[in-house]
Order: structure tokens, then C-alpha cells, then sequence
């Protein structure tokens, strides 16, 4: 799987949010100093967040101390959440979802394979919020994976 850079640019700037949330009693940040924080380019940023808001992630509040947050809690909002807001469908396979694709007999296992990957994906994915990001703790099951010093290795 390859995570886009939409996605972790929209990740990191609701990491943002949420430890504000937890912080300063949810300001709004603008999507400057959100950009500035974390490094990302303004106009990729301002469609991000539009993605988000279509998604009911976040909303923005206009006015001199406007910006945008949250618009429920971060424990809400899962790591699978935001990367289907942002970038669709967690596995794709030339656009279409897994169990949308049909082979023939001799390629049919690919299929189950696709939808398998998607699983395991989802196992992690849906596990992981965003208040799980902001504290820097991972739910236990996740955080037992990254401890296999194989994960750590490229292949």
C-alpha cells in the first residue's frame, strides 16, 4: 500500500487540531498556521481540509478568530476515516473495489487476496484515531505489531 501524501498531510494537520482541542479548548487554528506547523503547502492544504469538511471531520469557523477544528471528538475519527475522506477507498484495484473485480478461474485467488489486504488494513486503520496520534499512544494491538523487528525492515 502506498499512503499519499493527501493523507498524511491530512492526518498530521488533524494531529494538529486535536492536541489544540486538548490544550486550548478547541480554537480554531487557520489553515496558515496548521500549514506552518507541520509543513505543508498551503493550496494542497486548503483542499484537504475542504475534503474533510465534506467528510464531517472538520468545520470552519469564519470571523477574526476563525480557523478550523474538529467537528467531533478525536477519538472519534479513525485513521480509516480520514484516508477514505481524502484519497477513497482504503484498497482499490485499477479503480474499482476488491469484491467489484471478477477474473477467471485461473487468477480467481487474486481476488481473495485484494479483499484480504483490505482486511488487514482495516485492523489497523479503523483501530488508530486521531486522539490515539495526538497522545502518541497506539491501541495495543497496533503498537504489538511495530515491535516485530521484521516491521521494521524494507523488503
Amino acid at each position: 500500500m502506498r499512503v499519499s501524501a493527501k493523507a498524511d498531510y491530512a492526518l498530521r494537520a488533524l494531529i494538529e487540531m486535536a492536541a489544540r482541542a486538548d490544550d486550548e479548548g478547541a480554537r480554531p487554528v487557520s489553515a496558515e498556521e496548521l500549514g506552518r506547523l507541520q509543513d505543508i503547502p498551503h493550496n494542497f492544504l486548503q483542499a484537504i481540509l475542504a475534503d474533510l469538511r465534506k467528510a464531517g471531520i472538520v468545520h470552519a469557523q469564519r470571523g477574526q478568530s476563525g480557523g478550523w477544528k474538529l467537528a467531533k471528538a478525536a477519538g472519534a475519527v479513525s485513521v480509516a476515516d480520514v484516508i477514505r475522506a481524502v484519497d477513497g477507498p482504503l484498497v482499490s484495484v485499477y479503480g474499482l473495489r476488491p469484491e467489484a473485480v471478477s477474473y477467471n478461474e485461473r487468477a480467481d485467488a487474486l481476488q481473495r487476496v485484494w479483499i484480504a489486504a483490505r482486511h488487514s488494513l482495516r485492523d489497523v486503520f479503523e483501530q488508530v484515531s486521531v486522539a490515539d496520534l495526538a497522545s502518541g499512544t497506539l491501541p495495543p494491538d497496533v503498537a504489538a505489531l511495530t515491535e516485530d523487528e521484521d516491521a521494521w525492515q524494507p523488503h
